[in-house]
């Protein structure tokens, strides 16, 4: 069997993190992606209470989601290139403490103007953090296993949408409207802490494979604390010199040289029409439900969780499906996979490996949303959506997290910036 046979190739292993310190640094990036979609989402069921309590129209409170959008496209471009050269963690630490600061001022506000700016800060210190997860997996994990790993990231940023419109409709019926930016405050605060203090960083332009020490702002709190308590023995590492003597203001530009580049620019395209489909569901359903079904606000957040559930488990399913048919590609074709020092993606069909999946998935999926669309029409039980809603989540979502994987295999040398050019073109064509 070609997957059990190992070469000892000279070079040093991918990554050196070890299992334990691989599964805690992706468990805090998945709960960082969550961020984003959430703060979306759960601002839906709020809109006709602030609207109410700000004495502006419905319409100025949409205005509202129109920039956060907006914003939600542009901050990963600045975001993506800033973590791509300084490191994951000043990224992660400078985007939420730009959320945390605004969702505190959100929950303090009293009037429209500082509505719309704060929420346009929101979106932009949230906003970043989709590309940095997505960044965090490519860091250290090697191709043949990547797929679980963005499975895990990509369930945070998909269940997101599904599951926020339920907590923010619950928050604004029984806490106010307020509550709603106080918990994103508070969900902030609690994953910024341990971040803070013991997430080591992992950007490849930085810290190599994990064995060159972090320094400065790439350090953990307790990497900083251990320092002071043990200087460091004197003399500078050359290569980290180096390293620090390449940072220079963030440049967005270098996203849209991703969206301009051919292979990738195809696939930025597919990828943004599966989204719109997801998004266009999640946004109307609220509205169809309710005119159809006659449900309370409550009973249409609930509405969303067979979304959600497909959503996530969309995200975890693909990755191990991604992995099983990237060995099985690689036996067909006799190709020895090396899980420690990763393997070299010139030599081996990585665009077979991914898009095969997506065929029978993406079918099912388009299936769906037509059944979906009929049943809504012909005002079935309620059931029906649902069930379909499910096979939606499950299917369309999935499609959409298989090209995600692509993406990144696709632009190992600054995956933060590849997966900040998508989310540059699905949000502002979500936005139009």
């Amino acid at each position: 069997d070609p997957e059990q046979l190992r070469q000892v190739p000279s070079g040093p292993a991918y990554s050196v993190f070890s299992k334990s310190t691989k599964r805690w640094i992706i468990a805090m990036a998945a709960c960082a992606s969550f961020v984003s979609p959430m703060t979306a989402n759960i601002y839906f069921p709020a809109l006709n209470p602030i609207a109410a309590a700000l004495g502006v129209s419905i319409n100025l409170i949409n205005l509202t989601l129109t920039t956060y959008m907006v914003f939600q496209a542009l901050s990963p471009t600045v975001v993506g290139d800033f973590g791509d050269m300084a490191g994951r963690r000043p990224a992660f630490i400078m985007c939420f403490a730009i959320y945390m600061l605004a969702n505190l001022g959100l929950a303090l506000q009293n009037n429209y103007a500082a509505l719309l700016v704060l929420r346009m800060l929101q979106s932009a210190g949230s906003s970043g953090t989709l590309s940095l997860s997505y960044a965090v997996v490519a860091d250290m994990a090697v191709s043949a296993e990547r797929g679980k790993y963005m499975g895990i990231v990509g369930a945070g940023i998909n269940i997101g949408p599904a599951l926020s419109p339920v907590i923010g409709g619950v928050l604004a019926e029984y806490l106010g409207w307020r509550a709603i930016f106080w918990f994103c405050l508070i969900y902030a605060a609690v994953w910024f802490v341990p971040y803070t203090l013991a997430v080591p960083e992992t950007c490849r332009r930085v810290v190599g494979n994990g064995s060159v020490p972090a320094r400065g702002w790439n350090m953990t709190a307790l990497d900083l604390f251990r320092c002071r308590q043990k200087p460091p023995r004197t003399g500078d590492d050359p290569d980290s010199v180096a390293l620090e003597r390449k940072l220079r203001f963030p440049n967005p530009l270098n996203a849209l040289r991703v969206v301009f580049e051919k292979d990738l620019a195809l696939l930025l395209f597919y990828n943004t029409m599966i989204y719109l489909v997801f998004i266009l569901i999640a946004a109307t359903l609220s509205t169809e439900f309710a005119a159809i079904y006659h449900l309370t606000d409550l009973q249409v957040g609930l509405c969303y969780l067979p979304y959600g559930l497909g959503c996530c488990l969309a995200a975890i399913m693909q990755g191990y499906l991604l992995d099983s048919n990237y060995r099985r590609v690689a036996r067909n074709i006799g190709f020895t996979i090396d899980y420690k020092r990763g393997d070299d993606l010139r030599s081996f069909p990585i665009e077979k490996a991914r898009l095969l999946p997506v065929y029978p998935i993406l079918a099912t999926g388009i299936a769906a949303v037509i059944c979906y669309g009929w049943v809504l029409q012909a005002e079935t039980n309620l059931a029906g959506p649902l069930v379909l809603l499910f096979v939606v989540g499950l299917c369309v979502t999935g499609s959409f997290g298989i090209l995600n994987t692509l993406l990144v295999d696709l632009y190992p040398e600054a995956p933060a910036t590849a997966v900040a050019a998508n989310n540059l073109v699905r949000c502002l064509f979500g936005a139009a």
